[in-house]
């Protein structure tokens, strides 16, 4: 088990990713934030707050995968190392 890193930073990062992916797919099938939030059934400001990097439930992302024809996995996918703990330790497998 790995113990989480001091701060939050790291979480910061993911969120804008995800948010930068989201707001790639939408700009890449031509869509506004209005029809795509429209689609979700979502909030126009729900849709805008995680574009920006903020928390976003998994329901609402599951919808956003779902309208825009995409796993979800492709939206919440890890592209950066994880940030290094105190509590790492080298394993065999690891």
């Amino acid at each position: 088990m790995r113990e989480l890193p001091d701060d939050d930073s790291w979480t910061i990062e993911r969120r804008r990713a995800i948010g930068a992916r989201v707001r790639a797919a939408r700009t890449a099938q031509n869509l506004t934030q209005e029809r795509l939030h429209l689609a979700c059934r979502i909030d126009r400001v729900t849709l805008q707050r995680i574009e920006a990097g903020e928390d976003a439930l998994i329901t609402t992302l599951l919808r956003i995968a779902w309208v825009l024809d995409m796993p979800l996995a492709d939206l919440v996918r890890e592209t950066e190392p994880r940030p290094a703990t105190t509590g790492d330790v080298d394993r065999p497998g690891r």
